[in-house]
C-alpha cells in the first residue's frame, strides 16, 4: 500500500470522515405520488450533498448526508400495509444491477431512453458530478477532475473510469433509498477495462492494484449509514470468478488483485464470495483461504457445478443460470433481469417438530406416522407462508429501474420468492431422539418426552445428558440422523413446489437462516435435542452448537448429502477454525484442500470464519483494542465490537475445528 493509500486507510478507519456528516430534514406533499415523492427527496439530499475528495484519494464521492428521511408517515405506512404486503423496509433490496451497461454507456445514452423521472435522477447525479469537479478544481485535484469531466456522463474507457463511473453510481442507488445493493460479477465487467490499460500501456499493474485498494476503500467510507439488522450487514457483496454466459471460466487478474486488496485492507467490505467448480484450480482456493486466514469471514464459495444445475431445473435459463451472483448474503440471484426476493420468508424445522410432537406424538404408534404428520405440518407451514404474502409492493424507485434490463416497477424476468430454512441440524437430531428412545428402545414415553421439553429438562433432568450428549447427532457422517435432514429438506421442498407467487414467480426451498437462528429459536422453549430454552440454533447449514463433533472432514460428508437442487435458495455450510490454524502456508493448504474437497463432495456452499475466542472475550471487555476484529456473522461479516451482544454470544459459542 503506497503512502498516499495508507493515510487514507487510517483516516477512514478512524472515522475521521465522519467531522463532514450532517442531516436533512424533509417534509413531503401529501398529494405528491410515491414515485414523485422519491424523485423530490432524491434532488433534495443531492442539492444538500458537500463535495468532498479526501486527501489522497483517488476514488471521490462520499455520503455527507447521513440520513434518508422516509418519505412516507407511519399512519401512510399503515395504510399502505392494510392493501399490500410490504417486505422489509418497503424499498427494493437485493438486486443486482446491469453495472456493466450503465458504465459503458454513461448516464447522458441512458438519459435518451429513461422516462421523466430516470430524467430527473440522472440530471440531479449530473448536476452533482459537476460541483464535485469544481471542488477538485479548487483543490489543485486536476486528476480527479478530470475523470469527472467525462465520468458518469459518458461512457468509461479506462480502468480508473470504469471504477470512478461504478462508485457514483453505486452511490446513487444507497443516496436514492434502495439498499443492500449488491456489486455483482466486478471481475466480469472489470476486467475489460484493465486489459485494455494494460495493453494500451496507460497503466502498470501496481498502478491498477493502487487504484483498486482506494476503490476498495470507497466501500468503507459510508458503510455505517446503510440499513442492516446489524452493522456490518449492509449487502456490499462482490462475485468473482465461476462461468461466464458461455461457459468460459471468468477468474482473472481483476479477480486476483480484488482477493490480494482485501487480504491487505482487512476491513468488512467489500464482502468477497467466489464462485468455483469441481475443475477449480487449487491455486484459487488457496487464495480464498489467504482471506479466511486475514480472519475476514469471507470468502464465501459457490459450487456452480450444483448452484447452475438447480437453478435450471427451477425454470432460469441456462445463460443466465451461469450468469448468477450472490445477493447481500448467499442468496442466488440473476444479474439484470432478476427481480427475485430471495429472503421474503422463513420456516422452523424445530417449531415444526414442537408443534407436531405436541400434537401428535401421543396418537402416533410408529416413528412413520409421526414423520408423516412431521411432513403434512411442513406443508402445512409452507402454505401459512406462501398465503401471508399477497400484493407485495415496493416503492418505485426510478435509478434502480435505470440500472435494470427491465421494468423494475412491475417486476423482472425471474420474479421468485424465497424461503429460508432454520434449524435444519436441530430438527433432524430432534427427530432422531424420538425416534430412537420413543419408538425404537421404547425407553422413554411421549409425556415424558413432552414433559423434559417443556420444563426445560427440570422434569426428567437425567434425559438432558443422554438426549444432548450420547444421542447421534448430525455432523459425524451418521446415515440415520443425516437422512433425517435429507427429508426434512425435501419435504420442505415438496411443501414449495407447483406453488405461484403474487407475482407470478415461484418459491424456492434454501438452507439459510439469516437473523432466525436466533429469532426463531426464541419462539419456542427447549427441543427433544437437548437443547435448552433460549438457546440459538446453529447459523445457517451448520450442527448444533453444542454437539459433539468429530471434526471437520465429517461434517463435509454430513452437509453434502441433501438434494440441494431441490433447495437452491442459498445458504452456506459454516465452518468456524481457530485462527492458530493458519500459522502457516501448510495449513493454508490444509484448508484449501478442504474447500476443494466440498465441492467436489457436491456441497452446494460453504463458508469458513478464522476465530479467536481469548480475543472474542477479551474484545467484549476492550472493545477499544479490537476494533478491527472480524467475524462471520450470517451470510455477512461485520467487526466483532460493533456486534449486539447476542450475536457476539453466538460466535464465541460456535464449534471450533482444525484440520
Amino acid at each position: 500500500m503506497k503512502a498516499e493509500t495508507k493515510q487514507l486507510y487510517d483516516y477512514i478507519l478512524n472515522k475521521e470522515h465522519h467531522k463532514f456528516r450532517k442531516e436533512i430534514e424533509l417534509e413531503f406533499d401529501k398529494n405528491m405520488s410515491p414515485i414523485e415523492r422519491m424523485i423530490y427527496r432524491f434532488e433534495e439530499i443531492c442539492k444538500a450533498e458537500t463535495p468532498v475528495i479526501l486527501k489522497g484519494e483517488e476514488i471521490a464521492f462520499i455520503r455527507t448526508i447521513k440520513n434518508i428521511p422516509d418519505i412516507f408517515t407511519e399512519q401512510e405506512w399503515e395504510e399502505i400495509k392494510e392493501k399490500h404486503y410490504i417486505h422489509e423496509l418497503g424499498y427494493m433490496s437485493n438486486l443486482s444491477p446491469n453495472y456493466e451497461r450503465v458504465i459503458a454507456n454513461g448516464l447522458l445514452k441512458e438519459r435518451e431512453n429513461a422516462d421523466e423521472y430516470g430524467i430527473r435522477v440522472i440530471d440531479a447525479i449530473l448536476d452533482l458530478v459537476k460541483r464535485y469537479k469544481e471542488e477538485a478544481e479548487r483543490q489543485g485535484r486536476y486528476d480527479v477532475a478530470g475523470i469527472l469531466e467525462k465520468i458518469p456522463a459518458y461512457g468509461a474507457v479506462t480502468f480508473r473510469e470504469a471504477l470512478q463511473s461504478f462508485r457514483i453510481i453505486h452511490y446513487s442507488l444507497w443516496l436514492e433509498g434502495n439498499y443492500h445493493n449488491t456489486i455483482g460479477r466486478f471481475d466480469k465487467y472489470i476486467y475489460p477495462y484493465l486489459k485494455a490499460d494494460l495493453e494500451n500501456g496507460r497503466i502498470t499493474e501496481d498502478e491498477a492494484y493502487d487504484l483498486l485498494v482506494d476503490f476498495f476503500l470507497s466501500f468503507n467510507k459510508d458503510s455505517d449509514t446503510y440499513v442492516g439488522v446489524q452493522q456490518g450487514d449492509n449487502g456490499q457483496s462482490m462475485v468473482l470468478g465461476g462461468i461466464d454466459e458461455n461457459g468460459q471460466e471468468v477468474f482473472n487478474l481483476v479477480s486476483k488483485m480484488c482477493l490480494k486488496a482485501s487480504e491487505e485492507l482487512k476491513m468488512i467490505d467489500p464482502k468477497i464470495n467466489l464462485r468455483v467448480c469441481k475443475n477449480t484450480p487449487l491455486e484459487v482456493y488457496e487464495l480464498g483461504s489467504r482471506l479466511t486466514k486475514a480472519g475476514l469471514g469471507f470468502p464465501q464459495y459457490s459450487n456452480d457445478d450444483v448452484v447452475i444445475e438447480g437453478l435450471k431445473k427451477l425454470g432460469y435459463t441456462e445463460q443466465d443460470a451461469r450468469d448468477y451472483v450472490v445477493a447481500a448474503c448467499w442468496e442466488f440471484i440473476i444479474p439484470k433481469v432478476g427481480a427475485d426476493v430471495a429472503n421474503i420468508g422463513a420456516l422452523s424445522f424445530p417449531r415444526v417438530i414442537d408443534r407436531v410432537m405436541h400434537r401428535d406424538l401421543k396418537a402416533c404408534t410408529s416413528f412413520e406416522k409421526f414423520t408423516d404428520c412431521i411432513k403434512t405440518e411442513i406443508k402445512k407451514s409452507c402454505d401459512e407462508i406462501c398465503d401471508n404474502i399477497k400484493e407485495l409492493w415496493f416503492v418505485p424507485s426510478p435509478f434502480m429501474n435505470i440500472c435494470m434490463d427491465c421494468d423494475i416497477y412491475d417486476g423482472g424476468k425471474y420474479n421468485n420468492f424465497g424461503i429460508h430454512g432454520s434449524g435444519v441440524a436441530t430438527a433432524a437430531d430432534s427427530l432422531e431422539v424420538i425416534k430412537k428412545y420413543v419408538f425404537e428402545e421404547q425407553s422413554v414415553t411421549a409425556d415424558e418426552l413432552i414433559e423434559a421439553v417443556d420444563s426445560d429438562f427440570e422434569k426428567h433432568s437425567e434425559l438432558l445428558p443422554k438426549f444432548r450428549f450420547e444421542t447421534p447427532k448430525m455432523g459425524n457422517d451418521i446415515d440415520e440422523v443425516d437422512e433425517l435432514a435429507v427429508k426434512l429438506l425435501d419435504w420442505f421442498a415438496d411443501g414449495l413446489e407447483g406453488k405461484k407467487n403474487c407475482r407470478g414467480g415461484i418459491y424456492r426451498a434454501g438452507t439459510g437462516t439469516a437473523m432466525y437462528y436466533l429469532w426463531h429459536a426464541n419462539e419456542i422453549g427447549a427441543s427433544p435435542d437437548g437443547r435448552r430454552k433460549g438457546e440459538p440454533f446453529g447459523t445457517n447449514f451448520s450442527a448444533s452448537l453444542f454437539a459433539k463433533i468429530n471434526g471437520p472432514f465429517s461434517v463435509i460428508k454430513s452437509f453434502t448429502k441433501p438434494h440441494f437442487e431441490r433447495a437452491i435458495n442459498g445458504g452456506p455450510l459454516t465452518l468456524e477454525f481457530h485462527n492458530s490454524m493458519f500459522l502457516d502456508n501448510d495449513c493454508v493448504l490444509k484448508v484449501a484442500m478442504l474447500v476443494k474437497t466440498f465441492i467436489g463432495m457436491g456441497g452446494h456452499q460453504l463458508q469458513l470464519n478464522a476465530v479467536n475466542m481469548e480475543a472474542m472475550k477479551d474484545a467484549q471487555i476492550h472493545p477499544e483494542n479490537h476494533r478491527q476484529l472480524v467475524v462471520r456473522i450470517w451470510g455477512w461479516s461485520a467487526y466483532f465490537v460493533e456486534l449486539d451482544k447476542e450475536y457476539q454470544d453466538h460466535v464465541m459459542k460456535r464449534q471450533e475445528y482444525v484440520v
